[in-house]
């Protein structure tokens, strides 16, 4: 399994491409070798190969924002593969009812996009939050989720916080979704339910390890949402060094 940097972590140092540029330079300067892009200006496909090629960076992963996940499937596939990146991400859906969000809406609007990204040779990737785990008809909607669409279809980026958030054990769903984790985000869960580098929180990461490995987990991408006023590069290193310490790169 190889480590990367989710960038959102960094998304207020990367609100212009030149930011992004030394972004990705500062990224690679600490050692990682693949990224996630999400949450930064916008770009173009080929501007971004250009980039990553000139860090020694592969993206292996996106959040791709919804209009443009369901209206310009296609587009986006085509500049995934421009700059080789395998999976197209959804970071965020609220399964709130009273803003429309309701769980049949989900299959109605994300199961042909990801039958149109499957048709391209790529997997769409859903992220989840903590809102996964409240309970539709006796089961978790993450549960029902996996049920109603393929693994072949739709894999699952689970994120470590917030399937703890959502009261439920990391490396037990890794267990559970084994065969449909490629991507995972690592990101520690600490007193006072804060977010923190990896390896600084109470997550028992050595688990998480053993299941992602035996899931099938290539990627484990470094994600930390809020850096609680400290440097976002510098909590990017710390968990580098951490999982360096456990013998990943």
């Amino acid at each position: 399994m190889q480590i990367g940097a989710q960038f959102y972590t960094l998304r207020e140092h990367c609100k212009t491409l030149d930011d992004l540029a030394l972004s990705l330079k500062k990224v690679a300067d600490i050692g990682y070798k693949t990224v996630q892009i999400s949450g930064t200006c916008d770009y173009e496909a080929a501007w971004l190969k250009e980039q990553l090629d000139k860090n020694g960076l592969r993206c292996v992963l996106t959040h791709i924002p919804v209009p443009r996940l369901t209206g310009d499937t296609d587009k986006v596939c085509e500049d995934h593969k421009v700059f080789g990146c395998g999976h197209v991400g959804l970071g965020y859906y609220s399964f709130d009812e009273q803003k429309g969000d309701t769980y049949q809406k989900f299959l109605n609007d994300f199961v042909p996009v990801a039958e149109k990204i499957r048709s391209h040779g790529l997997m769409f990737m859903y992220h989840n939050h903590d809102q996964e785990f409240r309970r539709l008809e006796g089961k978790t909607i993450l549960e029902k989720l996996t049920e109603d669409i393929p693994a072949e279809l739709m894999g699952i980026t689970l994120d470590t916080f917030w399937v703890q958030a959502g009261g439920a054990d990391p490396a037990l769903w890794l267990e559970k979704l084994q065969g449909r984790i490629p991507c995972i985000h690592l990101k520690d869960f600490a007193y006072g339910r804060k977010m923190a580098p990896v390896g600084e929180g109470n997550i028992n990461f050595d688990r998480v390890f053993e299941k992602a490995a035996a899931g099938g987990t290539q990627y484990m991408l470094v994600e930390q949402d809020d850096c609680n006023g400290e440097d976002p590069f510098d909590c990017l290193r710390r968990s580098y060094l951490f999982l360096k310490s456990r013998g990943f790169e």
